[in-house]
């Protein structure tokens, strides 16, 4: 794989490709290309016949964690969904994304390395197996309000993956509460409560995943891709039913506040 990306980067080492984010604190225009990046990345190592395992991991001590409140705050920023080139590249970036996770033959197993928001919660839910540190945070900042350290201080809808992964995951009380209302979480309270694969120190994190990559590898190479391709079946249709209609929402929701000057309305009609 030739190719060279802004937003994230892609090491092949043998049977194993790495995946690993670049933190959008590092970047100075954002992260909307990760949505495309990310999509091209997934269906090109499908036809890497020598990968068999992936693992998506961030880098700079987080997993994926948005640009601060005030970065939101910027009108261009709100407005670019209005450029249809800019809005076609992310909206559909996002539904690639998913779609060429969820059909990569190849388990993907997410070393959750740090906090998690937004599309990095709707991207760790995409992995196959999930492996976070302890103290990583989980939670999706759509509708937070700003009230975390990172996204928007206005509400959009969960478009990028939320809406149609966490509900796999949760009761469905439990992926409302963390939708809608943004409740956090930790690796460890996920692992507890059986959302996630495990947690462990930080400092343990990567020989964990090391380990769990070496037994996916003595697997039989047909047996394991045809088994992840059969199993997420329902995956892929709970993305049909849900992402493309989730993600077209959240663009009208931008439209909204780009007309309205940021102002986010808090009554119907």
């Amino acid at each position: 794989m030739p190719k060279t990306y802004e937003t994230c980067a892609v090491e092949i080492e043998g049977p194993v490709a790495t995946v690993t984010i670049v933190a959008p604190r590092t970047l100075t225009g954002g992260t909307s290309d990760l949505h495309w990046d990310l999509g091209e990345v997934f269906s090109d190592l499908r036809g890497e016949n020598a990968v068999r395992v992936v693992v998506l991991t961030g880098s700079h001590g987080e997993f994926y964690k948005p640009m601060p409140p005030e970065f939101y705050d910027r009108p261009e920023l709100r407005g670019y969904v209005s450029d249809p080139e800019r809005a076609w590249k992310t909206f559909t970036g996002v539904v690639r994304t998913h779609q060429a996770m969820a059909e990569l033959e190849k388990p993907i197993v997410g070393k959750v390395n740090g906090d998690a928001y937004g599309f990095g919660s709707s991207l760790a839910f995409a992995c196959d197996l999930i492996y976070a540190a302890e103290g990583a945070r989980f939670v999706d900042i759509h509708l937070g309000m700003g009230e975390a350290d990172a996204g928007p201080r206005f509400g959009i809808v969960t478009g990028d993956g939320g809406s149609a992964l966490v509900p796999l995951f949760m009761s469905p009380a439990k992926a409302k509460e963390y939708l809608m209302l943004a409740k956090e979480y930790s690796g460890g309270e996920l692992a507890a409560m059986d959302v996630i694969n495990a947690a462990y120190p930080a400092a343990e994190l990567d020989g964990a995943v090391a380990e769990v990559v070496e037994r996916l590898l003595r697997r039989s190479a047909y047996a394991l891709a045809w088994t992840k391709r059969t199993i997420n079946r329902r995956i892929a249709d709970t993305l049909n039913m849900t992402l493309d209609a989730a993600a077209a929402y959240e663009m009208v929701n931008f439209l909204q506040l780009d007309r309205l000057g940021g102002e986010d309305p808090l009554t119907l009609g």
